[in-house]
């Protein structure tokens, strides 16, 4: 896959239609099965049900296909922070609680979608990823960054962290931990969930505390 091939296309995709969305799912199985690599719209087609020559009425190439299920996804991810219902309060009197109760849901989207967390994983894991990334538009992720605006107000020992490697450490490594549990690798439980998130966490305390002016 060449990265250059995307024609400068970091697009945001608009609703699809049934079929679109078929072959968007389609896509996931196929490389849950075959690897992002081995895909082929061969593959593709025939997991959606229809011939190669249909589904490049929809996309162009192997590669726009691919950008176009990452961005898919990662949009429907993005989408579970827009219904969260998250009282800045509880940041107050628990924040760990506070932290847990925006990552949780965040990691059962991923355990309840097995074909969507292999495929994010493996195209995330891609070397030509990170040149794709700079380029991409994240205007979706919006309610997230808004929640954490307000933690870095709160706890301004969180601006001490390096964002890009917080983030990064926090979103690759849910999605690792979320893909070992649809492969079965870790037991689908709420002690699984428990010992993830301390493990995600450990370190995270210390830089949570509060404004002095706040502090009585």
């Amino acid at each position: 896959m060449n990265i250059h091939t995307f024609k400068n296309e970091v697009m945001e995709v608009a609703a699809p239609d049934d079929t679109k969305t078929r072959i968007i799912s389609a896509t996931m199985k196929a490389v849950r099965q075959y690897g992002l690599e081995g895909v082929r719209v061969q593959n593709v087609s025939k997991l959606a049900e229809i011939s190669p020559g249909a589904l490049y009425r929809y996309f162009d190439s192997k590669d726009q296909l691919l950008v176009e299920c990452f961005i898919y996804i990662d949009q429907q991810a993005a989408a579970i922070f827009d219904h969260l219902k998250f009282n800045p309060l509880t940041m107050l009197t628990d924040p760990m609680g506070a932290v847990k109760s925006l990552w949780l849901p965040y990691f059962r989207f991923w355990v309840a979608h097995p074909d969507e967390t292999i495929f994010y994983h493996r195209f995330r894991d891609s070397a030509f990823f990170p040149e794709f990334d700079r380029k991409r538009e994240v205007t979706y992720f919006n309610s997230f960054v808004g929640m954490v605006r307000v933690f870095r107000k709160v706890f301004p020992g969180l601006v001490e962290i390096n964002q890009d490697l917080l983030w990064l450490h926090v979103l690759t490594s849910t999605v690792m931990y979320a893909k070992y549990v649809v492969e079965g690798t870790l037991p689908n439980n709420q002690e699984t969930e428990d010992t993830i998130f301390q493990l995600l966490a450990t370190g995270l305390s210390s830089y949570l505390k509060l404004k002095k002016e706040i502090k009585k």
